[in-house]
């Protein structure tokens, strides 16, 4: 049926009508009255009050049905059971009702590993950033703030107040799908940078996340696997960048992880939740569980869950019943909800609503450039980089998509792409930043060729006419799944060796999540790691090729010879005819074990102990100038030790030195060879030198002990070595620690 067009007044009376309706139900979804307005009414919108002191006043008001409603999300598209008021959900991952009635806005939550994801359906954009993985190879705790930063401000301006990024578990496993999203492999550098970027990003306003707490480090049978691991061995490696974290970036809260901990699941797992992360850390935020998560009501309100996502399949009526039973104490369900309202305040997410505005794109495509140039690695070069736009003459651009696109990391952190709708899950998304234009753009004068590398006898006519041949590679890697084996695939690893048969001078580009195994390493004469770049990373990448960026990134993760180098040359997998749980029905227990007999044992600790070579060591990465380390002093004070060296820029270019400290315990410790525990990052003109000052922390030099459940310093000799890389390391001091 059609309608007759109504009269202007008509409808501008139905315009007003609407409007008066709909104010208040605005006001019940998420708008807070202004604090200055309520300071008799509403004493916790005093903000002169701590965020503790604030939780405690609303606590008092609240029903028990309104204390429940802040424990539990209230769903997201195409997971599970629809919930009722789902269309009150701003379109992320999930939301928690407010309390309007007392000032509380709902909590709006997005992933947003290295962008808000799934903004496509919003008719929003979202800028890319490198993925998680560069970030760490940057190892600069000011690009991790302005990272954190941009995420947080694109956020509310989407109209979001959490963040589900944060991503922190160590690359244990490499071929783990989501080592992108991650730190690398060290404790101390995914901590610090981990924590910088939640703590710039808390300051836009959003609440926090640190994931995915602990040891969720295979995707393989994620949700069944039960990891057994010494405390020890935990409390060192995947617990201690947890810890980091939360000291340096204070989230509001943390995601515990799918996985089992030595039997029982992260998400009811006492040790992990109350013992370590609540009263060792002290940790005064919420849980929240991943998405489905949960596998039980009371034993995982006991153990420290404080919040169930998506939905309320454990702490919806479930919950209720518990309390009204008695079964379940009201000073047990008051401490989650404190939790979360204490969150609320800090973050300043009741203070300073988010209101949706215009992202400023410009501006992240700027950032996003000009993190990806700092975190771009140079592995190799014989002398072919940096490219002299004015002495070449042609270039051979040869790799899938290398015309038009760059890949980019899947899962729940992938960001959409400007022009593609929402990508569906475990597809390949290709974001719009051509190597070709980038590179033709930097060489005007130059003929520059492309071939997809789908022919190999094409690739090798199209690079044997070339004076330099530019290969771009790449491995996807996604969230759900593991990659086979750390080589590249679609028969790349070919395709690059007959390129480099005919042009000695072929560079590769990898676009990579983790690691990569390199046959043709020693037939190539550059290769750089540009990893997943992000929106602007074909610039990025043809600034650093060209010279007019000095790459200065370094390793966060070591890159093996061989998959049989691995602590577990072969990834544990679920049990053959296992099937995967459904939403809302979670195993009952584990399926299947992982051993980490490895223990404290991760990444370059392991290769050390070994003595096994690698292909890359952590913390490798190459300049276009050289650097030379001088005066090493090793003070000890009563907080720490305080190193200090000189580094000086021994070439012809201005550059930055990433200047790495290391340490060797004493043998009675029982410790790998060595740990990294500080770092700098030096600035230098040509032939300038700094004395530069790393200050370490003694808890960076102790142990955990298990039998006093504490950390402590094992007195003797500490040996302190300086240098550019894990295994270059040219100055060392001996001193004794009591």
């Amino acid at each position: 049926m059609k309608f007759k067009s109504l009269s202007p007044r008509i409808v501008l009376l139905t315009t007003i009508a609407f409007l008066i309706w709909s104010r208040p139900a605005l006001a019940q979804d998420s708008l807070p009255n202004p604090a200055g307005k309520q300071s008799g009414t509403r004493p916790w919108m005093n903000q002169k009050l701590s965020p503790d002191d604030r939780a405690e006043l609303v606590l008092r008001e609240l029903t028990l049905d309104e204390k429940i409603e802040l424990m539990h999300g209230n769903g997201m598209d195409n997971w599970g059971r629809a919930m009722p008021n789902a269309i009150r959900s701003n379109g992320g991952a999930g939301f928690v009702f407010g309390i309007a009635r007392l000032g509380l806005p709902m909590i709006q939550m997005s992933d947003a590993a290295y962008g808000v994801r799934e903004s496509a359906k919003n008719g929003r954009y979202s800028t890319a950033l490198p993925a998680d993985i560069a970030l760490a190879a940057t190892w600069d705790v000011q690009a991790a703030c302005e990272y954190g930063g941009l995420i947080g401000r694109e956020l509310r301006a989407q109209g979001y107040n959490m963040s589900l990024g944060g991503g922190v578990n160590l690359a244990r496993e490499p071929r783990n799908g989501r080592t992108f999203e991650y730190l690398g492999e060290d404790p101390i550098l995914a901590g610090t940078m981990a924590g910088n970027r939640i703590k710039c990003e808390q300051a836009q306003h959003v609440v926090g996340d640190i994931k995915h707490y602990a040891l969720n480090d295979q995707e393989s049978g994620r949700e069944e696997v039960n990891v057994i691991i010494g405390k020890r061995a935990m409390q060192e490696s995947d617990l201690l960048a947890f810890k980091i974290g939360i000291e340096v970036g204070n989230p509001g809260a943390v995601m515990c992880a799918y996985n089992a901990v030595n039997g029982d699941f992260a998400c009811e797992n006492r040790y992990l939740l109350t013992d370590v992360l609540k009263k060792s850390w002290n940790f005064k935020g919420f849980v929240l569980s991943d998405w489905g998560g949960a596998h039980s009501t009371a034993k995982a309100s006991a153990a420290g869950l404080d919040q169930e996502e998506p939905l309320d399949d454990f702490y919806g009526d479930k919950l209720k019943k518990l309390v009204v039973s008695g079964a379940m104490p009201m000073y047990e369900l008051d401490e989650h909800v404190r939790r979360v309202l204490r969150s609320e305040f800090a973050s300043g997410i009741v203070d300073f609503p988010a209101q949706k505005s215009v992202v400023d794109v410009e501006g992240g495509l700027e950032t996003s450039r000009r993190l990806a140039e700092q975190s771009i690695v140079l592995l190799k070069n014989d002398g072919a980089l940096p490219l002299d736009s004015d002495s070449v003459d042609s270039i051979a651009i040869i790799g899938a998509h290398a015309d038009k696109e760059m890949i980019s990391g899947g899962g729940s952190a992938q960001v959409d792409p400007p022009g593609h709708t929402a990508p569906e899950w475990l597809e390949h998304v290709w974001f719009p930043t051509s190597p070709l234009a980038a590179v033709a753009a930097r060489a005007p004068g130059a003929r520059v060729q492309f071939d997809s590398g789908a022919d190999l006898e094409s690739a090798a006519a199209v690079a044997k006419k070339a004076d330099v041949a530019i290969v771009y590679a790449y491995q996807w890697m996604s969230e759900s799944m593991d990659l086979p084996d750390l080589s590249l695939p679609d028969g790349q690893d070919a395709l690059i060796e007959k390129v480099a048969a005919v042009n000695a001078h072929t560079i590769v580009v990898l676009e990579t999540g983790s690691a990569v195994t390199m046959p043709w390493i020693g037939k190539v004469s550059g290769v750089v790691d540009a990893w997943y770049a992000g929106s602007k990373g074909a610039d990025a990448v043809a600034h650093v090729l060209f010279g007019d960026t000095n790459p200065s990134a370094k390793l966060p993760i070591t890159f093996p010879l061989k998959e049989a180098d691995l602590p577990h040359p072969t990834l544990v997998m679920p049990p053959p005819g296992f099937v995967e749980p459904v939403p809302g029905k979670p195993a009952a227990k584990p399926a299947f074990n992982v051993n980490y007999d490895e223990g404290l044992k991760v990444g370059y600790k392991w290769y050390d102990a070994e003595n096994r070579a690698v292909l890359f060591p952590f913390g490798y990465g190459l300049s276009y100038t050289t650097y030379g380390y001088s005066d090493l002093r090793v003070n000890v004070g009563s907080a720490g030790v305080n190193v200090t060296f000189s580094v000086k820029n021994t070439g012809q270019r201005a550059g930055a030195e990433i200047a790495e400290v290391y340490v060797a315990l004493p043998p009675d410790a029982g410790e790998p060879p060595k740990r990294l525990v500080g770092w700098a990052k030096v600035n230098l003109k040509p032939g300038e030198s700094k004395q530069e000052s790393v200050a370490i922390d003694n808890k960076y030099l102790s142990i955990y002990d298990e039998a006093l459940e504490a950390w402590k310093l094992v007195p003797r000799n500490y040996t302190f070595m300086l240098g550019g890389s894990s295994q270059d390391l040219p100055l060392a001091a001996t001193v004794s620690l009591k």
